[in-house]
């Protein structure tokens, strides 16, 4: 990196920071200002203007914030409060903020159920929570209903619209009074207390609750109205679920800190998506990054670059796909960020350095306490050296990234509140990790740091294995194979092997034509990109790749299903180890590479 780009990357981060700090660290020198009365603040200062949109509803700021002091008084009058948590379960809407501001009013947490969610997997995220009362939309009562039979005894149910099933809320809440609650209603809070739990993705397994209080809100709202320099005249594009964090805290949060608004859509929709944005004049959205492949996939239209946008925010925009979205969309400032839910790991790209997901530079390191150790990919765990203690990588060695734990009041962002599994938060905290007794958050994510201090993602813990004696990154192997012609999507996965070390590397795909697929060419397209170990042994092609309800792709099923064609209705190859070319595989091959018979 030359001086003048070297300079420019110091001074992005400097402001960066410095509008960040300015704005949140208020929060920790005021603990009883809860998101409540930041709420109240900031209708009183923008009253009329638009706060909300969304095809169900618009608000204004003192109809967002009146709506949710209703939902308070209905919650103090139904004795919900402290220590009490209240499931809701809607698809995104400019209500939807208003119900869990109101119940955070009151005291009580309110847990944000994904909407994708049914039978089993509904009742555990309600059921781990302890929720005493569910509030349902209307159109999803059917999920709800499957997972009846597996929720505890006495949970109260109340719909969200046209239902002769439970009581109706919708009608409840209009008895209640829309102003600011007196001192006599409302309860004793500090920002320590729960506001909103939200689940993990479940990619690998049933949900886990994350718990965000008060000052997390807040640190998230303001926070990232501080990274994207955002004002009163920016309206962001919100059509992630609600639910999670990017899309039901973040993008409306950093808009409403500054007195801005939040166009909400219920779900996300490549053909309308740039329509939507020139329509309603918005200048930011916020992406997951398979968000922006399903964009680059979609025909090039006029509305391309008919938009405002002046910059995006997100996290998880693949390499392969940065430059040519950048290109493409004319989008020139991509604000990649890393973060998690629960986590105290936060780090941003603000200078917009193609495929990195943030920067910490070696002289903010003592204020933001992010390290990468090195980490065993067959042991899933942290290598550590004669003194018992891990050791750091080097500049460009991949690791696992870890953030230390703080109990420190004036730093509660470096606290890690964990989740509501106990055996679950405690696997993700790492202990003598540079010293003796200090605690580091576990991420999970595999990553290299480069001198300057940018952090470029590699994996995740347990998607890289080992094949060969070497260590394959699936996200890396996914990356290359995506760029065949005819292909759509890959999701790239280790399945066991029987009499073999590691994992063999296999690639569920999804093609234009099956038919007339070039497999020889695709093989000859991965071995000048990829090294030998890293080719796919095995390819399964499906109609559809399965994904989370923020497009992450699920593997555990997949990983489970193998490459045993009794369990698998898709077509599925296996390299030749002699001609190194894709042949069927079939119930014969199957059984001749479990016998052994068959090299790969």
């Amino acid at each position: 990196m030359n001086l003048v780009r070297r300079a420019s990357s110091e001074l992005a981060f400097v402001r960066g920071i410095i509008r960040v700090l300015r704005r949140t660290t208020p929060i920790a020198k005021h603990p009883t200002r809860t998101l409540g009365d930041f709420a109240e603040a900031l209708a009183a200062r923008h009253a009329d203007r638009v706060a909300l949109i969304s095809d169900r509803e618009t608000f204004t700021y003192r109809q967002w914030n009146g709506r949710a002091n209703r939902y308070a008084r209905w919650a103090l009058s139904r004795g919900l409060g402290k220590g009490d948590t209240i499931a809701l379960l809607m698809p995104n809407r400019a209500e939807y903020l208003s119900i869990w501001l109101g119940i955070a009013k009151a005291g009580a947490a309110t847990a944000l159920l994904n909407t994708n969610l049914g039978d089993a997997a509904l009742a555990h995220s309600i059921n781990v929570v302890a929720a005493r009362t569910v509030i349902v939309e209307a159109s999803l009562l059917p999920q709800l209903e499957s997972a009846r039979h597996l929720l505890e005894s006495g949970l109260e149910i109340l719909v969200h619209g046209e239902s002769e099933a439970y009581p109706r809320l919708d009608r409840e809440i209009e008895a209640f009074s829309d102003a600011a609650l007196d001192p006599t209603e409302k309860p004793t809070l500090t920002i320590n207390d729960k506001c909103i739990y939200v689940f993990t993705s479940g990619t690998t397994g049933l949900p886990k609750a994350a718990n965000l209080n008060h000052y997390r809100v807040q640190l998230a709202m303001q926070g990232f109205a501080g990274v994207t320099g955002a004002t009163e005249h920016d309206r962001i594009y919100d059509c992630l679920p609600m639910y999670h964090t990017n899309g039901g805290v973040l993008a409306p949060g950093l808009v409403l800190a500054v007195g801005g608004t939040c166009v909400i859509r219920e779900r996300f929709s490549a053909r309308e998506f740039w329509p939507d944005v020139v329509r309603h004049r918005c200048t930011m959205f916020i992406y997951i990054g398979e968000l922006c492949r399903y964009l680059l996939q979609a025909p090039q239209d006029r509305s391309d670059r008919a938009h405002s946008i002046r910059l995006c925010v997100g996290n998880g925009l693949r390499p392969d796909v940065w430059v040519p979205f950048r290109d493409r969309f004319g989008v020139r400032k991509i604000i990649e960020f890393y973060a998690s839910t629960e986590g105290n790991c936060s780090m941003f790209n603000f200078d917009s350095r193609p495929e990195a997901v943030g920067r910490v530079p070696k002289w903010a390191a003592s204020r933001f306490p992010i390290r990468v150790i090195r980490f065993d990919v067959e042991t899933e765990e942290p290598v550590r050296g004669a003194d018992g203690l891990c050791v750091e990588c080097a500049p460009g060695e991949v690791g696992e990234v870890v953030g230390e734990i703080l109990e420190d009041p004036a730093r509660p962002g470096n606290r890690f509140e964990g989740y509501t599994d106990r055996q679950a938060t405690e696997r993700k905290v790492l202990r003598d990790v540079l010293r003796k007794g200090d605690a580091w958050f576990r991420t999970g994510d595999l990553m290299r740091r480069d001198a300057l201090g940018y952090f470029f993602f590699v994996d995740r813990v347990g998607d890289t294995f080992r094949w060969k004696g070497e260590n394959v990154a699936t996200s890396q192997v996914r990356e290359t194979i995506t760029g065949f012609p005819g292909l759509k999507d890959a999701n790239v996965y280790g399945v066991a092997v029987p009499g073999t070390e590691g994992r063999a590397g296999m690639a569920s795909l999804v093609v234009d034509d099956s038919a007339r697929f070039d497999l020889r060419g695709l093989r000859d397209f991965l071995a000048a990109r990829l090294p030998g170990y890293a080719i796919p042994v095995f390819l399964r092609f499906a109609t559809s790749l399965a994904v989370t309800g923020t497009f992450k792709q699920r593997k555990i099923d997949l990983v489970s299903e193998g490459f045993d064609p009794d369990r698998i209705s898709d077509p599925l190859y296996v390299v030749d180890a002699v001609d190194r070319m894709y042949r069927p595989l079939d119930r014969k091959v199957f059984q001749q590479i479990a016998a052994g018979k068959l090299r790969l």
